[in-house]
């Protein structure tokens, strides 16, 4: 029987090992290269047999990386082998031609060995500082499935193009309870349907912050807790919905952890790409709309910008619910059809997402409740929001701006239902998306809550409220929200 040859998709492969940040055949390489180095200080007869083991071990994980694609972060551990490799080999070459066996002083040798040790530790450094992004295991009773799909409204002219037939097309990405897979099956690929989609948005994502692609090359090889197209949960029952617009620039993804966790306990989550607006999207007929929006550096100008990109998205909001309504009467074939609760419904977004998601609300009462995920609230602040809304901020401190809160409490001001603002200390405004996975743990960008906790309070939160508002969950919400951070709850009529 002949050997499997690993392929790139293999998912055993590459699947990162938690707490290393490392996958199987990386580890071993590292391992591989500690030894070579250590063999030079080994007795003579245990040093021939470490350092003929560390060469197998070595050869065997860069063939197995040079299948499945080597990370930036293993080159430190490869170039550190690849120099302490011929001090280690050449007393065995030595003994073999039977010429007598040559060892520096150890005076001379400790340098080169330290050195080499600190090069291969930059390996594993650099892969906890830009890791494969291991997705939280969502702790719902359902399974989580995933689909991507791809609507044009015939009534909108595309804004972003000057080409008077152009209609506007939106993609969106489905995350809804599912089936238990079988074990072994495959989970969906983040960022993307594909890897080359995944590569070409985890690009377009990185040239928007000035990264060069190559220091989140882990990203797009990560794998998600969700299966695609996995068979829709069991039984009659009808979800609630929550549409979901991402950050300026953002794409559909990017709160892959948190829609999965509210998929697990029983919402279906619907995020979107907003063409032109996000980084990349991908279209299914193959082409890839770049994002043509940015900041022009004047703050007026700025803003008045994004008061419109943030109507385009209420509206792409408004329209996908009316599509997600078509879907599940039978309009639109899919497998979610009779499943969807169109009458019990929120609508979320992150920054930007927030505030279109915040004049979504108050453009159609379909929308039964609001999640604005530190989202400065662009645009007009009327007429009056009449659904509960939850506004997470994070810590604010003397860098905030200042207009942020005070904009924040006029547009919550401006409701006639209850609204509650949580404030999360730690929190920074990348801790409300998928950013802690994979970027490094600078609390200035990511926050201080840690790569496990970061997701974790964030949906924990959104839960409590969503809960709440659209299943009526009886319980004590602003007190269920206190223990996330602090909280200020505005009645009609009343505050506290």
């Amino acid at each position: 029987m002949r050997p499997r040859v690993p392929r790139p998709e293999d998912g055993r492969v590459t699947e990162i090992i938690t707490g290393l940040y490392l996958s199987p055949p990386e580890f071993l390489a590292l391992l591989g290269a500690v030894a070579l180095v250590v063999a030079r200080w080994l007795p003579p007869a245990a040093r021939s047999r470490v350092t003929i083991a560390a060469v197998a071990v070595l050869v065997a994980s860069v063939i197995v990386l040079g299948v499945v694609g080597v990370r930036w972060q293993v080159l430190p551990v490869l170039a550190g082998a690849a120099v302490a490799l011929p001090f280690a080999l050449a007393p065995l070459l030595r003994r073999r031609a039977g010429r007598p066996s040559w060892r520096a002083r150890w005076w001379l040798a400790l340098p080169g060995s330290m050195a080499c040790v600190a090069l291969i530790a930059t390996g594993p450094v650099a892969a906890w500082a830009f890791p494969v992004p291991v997705f939280p295991e969502p702790s719902g009773r359902f399974a989580v499935g995933t689909q991507v799909v791809q609507w044009t409204d015939p009534r909108r002219p595309e804004s972003f193009t000057a080409d008077p037939h152009d209609r506007r097309t939106v993609v969106v990405q489905l995350w809804y309870p599912a089936r238990k897979s079988p074990a072994g099956a495959r989970r969906a690929q983040y960022l993307g349907r594909t890897q080359d989609e995944a590569r070409t948005v985890s690009d377009a994502l990185a040239r928007q912050v000035g990264l060069p692609g190559f220091l989140v090359d882990g990203v797009p090889r990560a794998r998600t807790r969700s299966v695609f197209d996995a068979p829709v949960a069991g039984g009659r029952g009808r979800f609630p919905l929550v549409l979901f617009s991402p950050g300026s620039g953002g794409v559909r993804t990017q709160n892959t952890a948190w829609a999965e966790e509210l998929a697990s306990h029983g919402y279906v989550v619907a995020a979107l790409d907003h063409p032109y607006d996000s980084a990349a999207v991908v279209l299914a007929d193959g082409r890839t709309i770049r994002t043509r929006t940015a900041s022009t550096g004047d703050r007026d100008e700025d803003d008045r910008l994004a008061v419109d990109w943030t109507a385009v998205r209420a509206a792409d909001l408004g329209f996908v619910l009316t599509q997600l309504d078509r879907l599940d009467h039978g309009e639109i074939t899919g497998p979610l059809t009779g499943r969807l609760d169109t009458g019990r419904v929120a609508v979320a977004g992150h920054s930007m997402g927030g505030a279109a998601a915040l004049q979504a609300a108050r453009r159609d009462r379909r929308f039964d409740a609001v999640v604005d995920l530190d989202g400065y609230p662009h645009g007009p602040a009327s007429p009056a929001l009449h659904q509960p809304t939850l506004a997470l901020t994070q810590g604010i401190t003397s860098a905030t701006d200042p207009h942020y809160i005070p904009r924040l409490t006029e547009a919550l001001g401006h409701s006639t239902a209850t609204s509650y603002r949580l404030t999360l200390p730690g929190a920074a405004h990348l801790t409300f998306m998928d950013g802690p996975l994979y970027l490094p743990p600078v609390p200035s960008v990511v926050g201080s809550l840690g790569r496990t906790e970061s997701p974790h309070v964030v949906a924990a939160a959104t839960l409590a409220f969503l809960d709440a508002t659209l299943r009526h969950a009886p319980g004590d919400l602003a007190g269920a929200l206190s223990a996330y951070g602090d909280l200020t709850v505005r009645s009609p009529g009343a505050s506290r």
